[in-house]
């Protein structure tokens, strides 16, 4: 359930044009990734000779006389022509992450990748929602990790939606709590593709929505609906509330 890093070896002439046109020669080892981006390293230091990073394509020619390489993105072209083949292989790599424990289906290792919980072993994955944040601590019902969202209030979850749902906690404690600013009728929780939100129950007569900020509620703002504390600070839940402009925008405001 891994990707293939390609690896081909070998005494070759290394070519790059664009806009650092040059032309080389040595015994290389160039390296592609899963994601098409090309690396050409020869015996000096960690940097490369030459690389495309996730070009428009890549091909790969080789036979027993030897391989070729070329790599294009835009009007730019690496190519790399073999004299002689030290090697190609393929190897198995994954992005790697924090270990957050052991996968309950497989018992290999899990980790924390940028946005998602994964097995290294059998790829199984599992998303995780903006600002979560993983815990050392297993769900009782399937052994995978649990971890604390901040959505009005903190909750602890299983990283597995089928296991425990991020939206149906919510709704259940934040449905119909609050009432529109525009028609008095209730606040409902919606999350009809995973995105949940605040949507008025007089919909389609009234339309008013708000997302629902990674946060949780501090108070109650001077419009009626709730303060949220988030990363980027205190606010309303309307993004456009008028308690939240600066003071003398909201004087002009007024004033007009």
């Amino acid at each position: 359930m891994t990707d293939q890093m390609r690896l081909l070896a070998g005494d070759c002439t290394f070519r790059f044009d664009g806009t650092r046109d040059r032309l080389q020669r040595g015994h290389v080892v160039i390296l592609v990734k899963p994601d098409r981006t090309v690396l050409v390293h020869d015996a000096d230091g960690y940097q490369p000779i030459g690389w495309l990073t996730r070009p428009d394509g890549v091909t790969i020619e080789h036979d027993t006389d030897g391989f070729s390489l070329t790599a294009h993105a835009g009007d730019q072209r690496l190519s790399v022509r073999s004299h002689a083949t030290a090697g190609i292989d393929s190897f198995s790599v994954s992005e790697a992450g924090i270990p957050v424990g052991d996968c309950p289906s497989c018992a290999g290792s899990l980790v924390r990748t940028r946005g998602e919980v994964r097995c290294l072993d059998c790829g199984d994955r599992y998303g995780l929602p903006a600002g979560a944040t993983v815990l050392n601590a297993a769900c009782p019902d399937c052994g995978l990790p649990q971890m604390r969202v901040e959505r009005g209030e903190t909750f602890d979850l299983c990283v597995d939606y089928a296991c425990d749902s991020l939206s149906a906690a919510v709704r259940e404690r934040f449905d119909a709590v609050f009432d529109c600013p525009d028609c008095d009728s209730p606040l409902r929780i919606r999350s009809p593709d995973g995105r949940i939100f605040f949507g008025c129950d007089g919909y389609p007569d009234c339309d008013t929505s708000f997302s629902f900020p990674a946060g949780v509620i501090v108070g109650d703002c001077e419009c009626g609906l709730p303060r949220f504390r988030t990363a980027g600070g205190e606010r309303c839940l309307d993004g456009t509330c008028v308690c939240d402009r600066p003071s003398s925008t909201v004087s002009s405001s007024r004033s007009e």
